[in-house]
Formats: structure tokens, C-alpha cells, sequence
């Protein structure tokens, strides 16, 4: 395993670092990583990394997830309102629409099938789009109307939305039957993920004033073990109470680190955001090294043109739904379209639940990861290149930020 990791660090770092500097997103060079170093190609990895993939890609969503919350504000978000909300469901809702009309046509698969394929691509990625819209709150592009923060909390609730349709329509695809409980469990999902996430966020801040009016400082980073240990924990709860009361531990993770950040002074809550951006540059590596190696590029091959024009159109549905929640809004139409680039980008999600289709043994898995992985590599660099190439140029910058 040792040498495993050894190349996915070493071989992942450095392909990143040449796609950095032909100005493409890093992840594009670490998911060639994987396919190269994968069973599929020169079969560099040994099976007992890979037996605990799953679970690697979750604890990188996770540390991604948290250092999204750390950087939420929440005053922000009042101000947003309603367009928050709807981007956080609209834009995914109109894309699984999408591959529910046009996929079954075109590859030759099932309704349900389609709707599987929908929710595992319809999701925007936080790995792509959280990071630049921190930087975008930093240097005050768009800040005065809260536009960064609207699209970090749509693609952070986007992700949650979609996940939990994914796992019901994968329900129905094993033959299973899916009733409106089924989908009443979303809102239900959602809510009390973010209520056991905000009681958790609580303790803990309670624990670490405590420790710090008694003259017990603890370090920072033993702050980031035990959110860490707290989210683990949060997520295995939601699996404990699977089959009893749908729980969403990645909303619950999220709106701990919320309410860390609300409870705690700005430069602890500044500091504990650095240290996840720290855990994340290792984290990235392992979650896109490790989906590039489950690809069997044969198949990608296969799907070629005819999974091109899905995606497109797809992204089409989106690009509607996104303008559909900025209806009504103060928003001119260049920070219109610039919401529209920000929400094309997909990697995180399709890294973590791409392959689950295909290792739940559905037909349509090979076809949904390889989708999945070809979606990544088109929409990843156009998305982040066309947030870094125009946000300039379609946002405002606040005056304060001028000044300084």
C-alpha cells in the first residue's frame, strides 16, 4: 500500500503541477493519473488501496465540505435569500430532467437508468467552485451583492440534494420500489442534517471556550482532529439511521463548521479554515487519483460523441435553471452569466458516487462512471477556467477592495 500511495502523491502531484501550468485545473492531471497508474492501464496500484477507495473519497468530501462551512457567512446569506435556496435544487433538477428525456434514446438505456445517470452527473463540484469563490470573498469580486456566497451555498446544498435522490433512484434500479416517503425524505434529510450539525457545531464551541476560559489552550490542530473525529462521527450516524429516519451527514458537516465559525472568534474559525485548506491540497490528490484509477478508459472510449452531445445538452438544462433562480433578483446580466459559468463545473460528487452504480453491479455502471469521467474532464477545466478567466471582467469589485 505504501508504495501505492507513494505513487499517487509523488505521480498525482506532479501531473497536477504541469496542468497548473498550461493553465488547466490540477484535477485534470491527477485524474490521468489514476487511469494511467489504474488496473485498466499500467496497474501500478496494489487492490488493498483500492478496497478502501470509497472511503478515502469520502473523508477528502468531507474535509472539503468543512472548510466550505468554515468559510460561510451566514449574514451573507439573509441577504440572498430565495436565490440561495433555488440553486440549491433547480439547476440539478433541470439537468436530471435532461438525462431522463435524452439519455434512454441515446444509450440505449431505461428510464430509471437515466434518472440514476442524472442525479450521479447533475451535481456541481465544491472542489472546483468553493475554493474560487473564497478567493472571490477575499478580493471582494461580487461581495456586494453576496453572488460568491450564493454559489458556494447552492453547490454545497446541490450536492446534498442530489446525493440523496441518487440514492433513491438507485433503489429503483436494484427493483426496488420507491414511494413519496421516498422522496419526502430529502427535505427530512436535509433538516435534521442540519439541525444534529448545528447541536454538534455548538458543543464544540462550547468545549473550546470552555478549554480556553480555563487556561487549557488547545492548539489548532488538535481542533482539526476532533472536528474531523465529530464529522466521521456525524456520518455514521446518518448510516446508523439508515432504514429508520433519512439524516444527511454531509449537511450535518457543513452546518457544524457554520455554526464553529459563527460561535468562535474570526481568527479561530480563520485559522481552523486554513488547516482544512491545508488537509485538502493531500486529500484532492487521493480522492481524484484514486477515481481516475475505477475508469476503464475502453469504455470512455466507447461512450465518445454520443456522450459529448448528453452532457452539453444537459448543461444547457442547467445553464436554464440557474437563470430561472435569478429571475426577480438585482443581478445585471453579466453577474448572470458568470453564475452560469460557476455552476457548470463537476468533479466532486461524480469522483465519490460515479463508480457506485458499477460496483452495485447495475448495467447501466460502466456506462454511468464512464459518463462520469468524461463529464469531469470537460466540464472541470471549463468551468474553472471560465470562472478565473472572467470574473474581472463580469463582477464588480467592492470599493474597499479598490482602496487597498
Amino acid at each position: 500500500m505504501l508504495t501505492s500511495l507513494a505513487f499517487i502523491f509523488l505521480v498525482g502531484l506532479a501531473m497536477a503541477s504541469i496542468c497548473q501550468r498550461l493553465k488547466l485545473p490540477r484535477i485534470i492531471g491527477m485524474l490521468i493519473t489514476g487511469i494511467v497508474l489504474g488496473p485498466y492501464v499500467l496497474d501500478f496500484l496494489q487492490p488493498s488501496i483500492l478496497s478502501i477507495s470509497s472511503e478515502l473519497r469520502q473523508m477528502a468530501l468531507i474535509i472539503i465540505l468543512l472548510k466550505a462551512g468554515l468559510s460561510l457567512n451566514l449574514s451573507d446569506l439573509k441577504r440572498v435569500g430565495r436565490p440561495a435556496v433555488m440553486m440549491s435544487c433547480v439547476p440539478a433538477s433541470f439537468e436530471i430532467l435532461a438525462f431522463f428525456l435524452f439519455a434512454p434514446s441515446i444509450f440505449g438505456i431505461t428510464k430509471v437508468e437515466a434518472a440514476v445517470m442524472g442525479t450521479v452527473l447533475a451535481a456541481v463540484s465544491p472542489a472546483v467552485v468553493v475554493p474560487r469563490m473564497v478567493q472571490l470573498m477575499d478580493t471582494k469580486y461580487g461581495t456586494s451583492k453576496s453572488i460568491p456566497q450564493m454559489i458556494m451555498a447552492g453547490t454545497s446544498c446541490d450536492d446534498i440534494f442530489v446525493i440523496v435522490l441518487f440514492s433513491t433512484f438507485v433503489s429503483m434500479a436494484q427493483g426496488k420500489n420507491a414511494n413519496l416517503m421516498d422522496f419526502a425524505a430529502i427535505p427530512i434529510s436535509i433538516i435534521l442534517g442540519i439541525g444534529l450539525g448545528a447541536v454538534a457545531g455548538y458543543l464544540l464551541s462550547l468545549f473550546f471556550e470552555a478549554a480556553y476560559t480555563h487556561k487549557r489552550y488547545i492548539r489548532n490542530s488538535m481542533k482539526v482532529i476532533i472536528v474531523l473525529g465529530v464529522s466521521f462521527m456525524l456520518m455514521s450516524i446518518e448510516t446508523w439511521l439508515k432504514g429508520i429516519v433519512s439524516l444527511s451527514g454531509l449537511l450535518a458537516v457543513v452546518s457544524m463548521a457554520c455554526v464553529i465559525k459563527v460561535k468562535s472568534t474570526p481568527f479561530v474559525s480563520k485559522r481552523l479554515s486554513e488547516k482544512f485548506g491545508k488537509l485538502w491540497l493531500a486529500a484532492e490528490v487521493i480522492l481524484f487519483v484514486l477515481v481516475g484509477a475505477a475508469v476503464d478508459i475502453r469504455y470512455t472510449v466507447k461512450a465518445g460523441a454520443l456522450a459529448v452531445v448528453m452532457i452539453l445538452i444537459a448543461l444547457v438544462f442547467r445553464a436554464v435553471g440557474v437563470l430561472v433562480c435569478l429571475l426577480g433578483t438585482q443581478l445585471n446580466w453579466k453577474e448572470r452569466v458568470f453564475c452560469v459559468i460557476a455552476y457548470l463545473p463537476k468533479a466532486t460528487v461524480q469522483a465519490a458516487i460515479g463508480s457506485v452504480p458499477l460496483a452495485m453491479g447495475l448495467d447501466c455502471g460502466q456506462i454511468v462512471l464512464s459518463v462520469a469521467v468524461l463529464a469531469i474532464l470537460i466540464t472541470a477545466p471549463l468551468g474553472a477556467l471560465g470562472i478565473d478567466l472572467t470574473y474581472k471582467k463580469l463582477l464588480s469589485q467592492d470599493d474597499c477592495a479598490k482602496d487597498m
